[in-house]
């Protein structure tokens, strides 16, 4: 059945691709982005656009007047340098806005909330190798503290409110419109610059590894969690490492670009490494995680060439 649903962050990456599967599903898709890095050219059509901060009255009129039912959370300051650097802001944004939307929404008309989480920050330095939901989290950056907090307070709206609630752990999702300005986005960033002709920079030895999971996946995962009842909590990851030298490998052959990476110092304190395991995702609501590397880089290479042909 249709639904009144709110898209925070719905002009963004990953919020702009759920927005059109669920505009496509036949449901009423309110986006509420502040633009910062965002971009109107990514809203649907058929989308509402609120040009809105997650922490201001009028966001939180929004929620509360609007008769949103569901809300798909994925407004976020997600630099993780940024929060290390001011952990009050990446405070203020992530938990203080989640709560503004929270205390609105359970006035009006909201029953449920898909959070979008992160399952590489929020498990720190993993013990195994992929992490599961149960693995300790032990984050070690603000930006995972106010996500692993995020999950808290919706426990206790669960708890409180009778809210449902179910948190989306994201392993490192790449895909067509990601940004390749800032520290997040490593995908977009190589193919940006190699695309400008520029010879990216690897920090470290390369030998770091991540967990690669494309947006189209991540999309099921959410289209799966809209109308889930209880609290509930899910890895959305390929379980595969992959070290950035495999990486920048796969995105310049892709391109077929003759440009080699040079190595550059590596970044204080960077994690090591990081995979989690989307089993439970699959076991309990019939998501795979089914992209291979080679595919998901195929798509996303092309969509960042057709845009640098455009701009010319």
């Amino acid at each position: 059945m249709a639904s009144i649903i709110c898209v925070t962050g719905g002009a963004g990456f990953i919020g702009s691709h759920v927005a059109d599967a669920l505009v496509e599903a036949g449901n009423r898709v309110i986006i509420l982005d502040d633009l910062s890095s965002g971009r109107r050219e990514n809203v649907h059509p058929e989308a509402e656009l609120h040009v809105l901060d997650i922490r201001s009255p009028e966001a939180a009129d929004l929620l509360r007047n609007s008769g949103v039912e569901i809300l798909v959370h994925h407004a976020a300051q997600m630099d993780v340098r940024r929060s290390v650097a001011d952990p009050r802001f990446d405070a203020d944004v992530n938990i203080g806005g989640l709560i503004n939307l929270l205390e609105a929404g359970r006035q009006g008309a909201l029953r449920q909330v898909v959070f979008a989480s992160t399952g590489g920050a929020i498990y720190g330095e993993q013990d195994v190798h992929p992490a599961d939901e149960e693995h300790p989290q032990r984050p070690v950056s603000p930006y995972g503290v106010s996500k692993l907090a995020g999950e808290r307070y919706l426990y206790f709206y669960h708890h409180e409110y009778g809210l449902d609630v179910t948190c989306l752990r994201y392993a490192n999702v790449y895909g067509p419109r990601q940004n390749p300005h800032g520290e997040a986005g490593v995908v977009a960033i190589f193919l940006d610059r190699l695309l400008r002709g520029e010879q990216p920079t690897i920090h470290g030895d390369g030998l770091q590894t991540r967990d690669y999971v494309y947006v189209g996946d991540v999309v099921a995962a959410n289209l799966a969690a809209v109308g889930l009842d209880g609290f509930r909590i899910y890895n959305v990851g390929t379980g595969i490492e992959t070290d950035v030298n495999t990486l920048y490998e796969g995105l310049r052959k892709a391109l077929g670009s003759p440009i080699r990476a040079v190595h550059g110092p590596a970044k204080p304190g960077e994690q090591r490494r990081s995979s989690i395991t989307a089993a439970k995702l699959e076991r309990e609501l019939g998501v795979r995680i089914a992209t291979p590397l080679e595919e998901g880089f195929r798509i996303t290479a092309e969509w960042f060439a057709e845009r640098a042909r455009a701009k010319k």
